[in-house]
């Protein structure tokens, strides 16, 4: 799971800091504030919040329903300071801005009755699939299910891919094949009601998943390395606290 900076134990001196003090005269004190300093320019900046709370400021819908019907009910919106998808009309929420190389958390949990969502990474084509879904990689929220892959025009591995994915001649990544790749858990989700925090990697043609703390997917060979985040309304109404974004180099352990 990511962490974030290790804890330091400023209390002792090592050799070479004693070294310092001997010949720079440095006080214990100057070395502390040295080491804090440098302790502080390693550590990995803030996460950039996607969601700030309010409005939907940095995202658009993409929602058939209201091509030919503008005045349908808008399935976004911004309640009690969280970010809600209805789940009816079925569309997306997608942030105006691309990303690569980068850790998503999301805090989320279901309203009512369980059901379906998703969040989608390397989003590019908008309806690409089933004049619906935008070509992508989804990550799957739907109850029970958090952390499947779904190959939606792009494509990814895993190991052991015909366990999770089934026959070989039967994969694909469009419509009428088996796009579902099944997590790597039982068991990792809240109670219905309760938040969850999904942690999403991805860095070049990697992804990593990660419910509650609790690894679900890995996969690599990814066909995208970079696009638009959407939030999916997709049947199920759900509430997200959290969206943010971290740059990152590397996969975490």
């Amino acid at each position: 799971m990511p962490e974030g900076c290790p804890a330091r134990n400023y209390s002792k001196l090592s050799k070479a800091q004693n070294y310092l003090i001997m010949k720079l005269s440095l006080t214990p004190v100057h070395l502390l504030l040295i080491s804090l300093l440098l302790s502080f320019l390693s550590c990995s900046p803030p996460p950039i919040p996607l969601f700030n709370g309010k409005d939907l400021d940095g995202w658009h819908m993409d929602v058939p329903a209201m091509d030919n019907n503008p005045d349908t009910l808008k399935p976004f919106l911004v309640r009690n300071g969280n970010l809600v998808s209805l789940g009816d009309p079925r569309g997306h929420l997608i942030s105006d801005q691309s990303f690569e190389n980068y850790r998503l958390t999301i805090r989320y949990r279901f309203v009512g009755k369980p059901g379906n969502c998703g969040i989608l990474v390397h989003v590019s084509t908008p309806r690409a699939l089933y004049e619906m879904f935008p070509q992508s990689i989804e990550v799957q929220m739907e109850h029970e299910n958090a952390g499947d892959f779904w190959c939606i025009v792009e494509d990814i591995r895993v190991p052991d891919m015909e366990e999770r994915r089934g026959p070989k001649d039967e994969w694909g990544i469009t419509e009428g094949k088996k796009r579902r790749i099944l997590n790597l858990t039982d068991g990792s989700e809240s109670p219905l009601g309760e938040w969850n925090d999904m942690t999403i990697e991805c860095v070049g043609d990697e992804i990593k998943v990660w419910v509650n703390g609790d690894l679900v997917n890995y996969g690599f060979d990814c066909t995208a390395h970079k696009g638009q985040i959407a939030i999916q309304a997709e049947g199920a109404e759900v509430e997200f606290s959290k969206v943010e974004l971290s740059p990152i180099s590397k996969l975490s352990e």
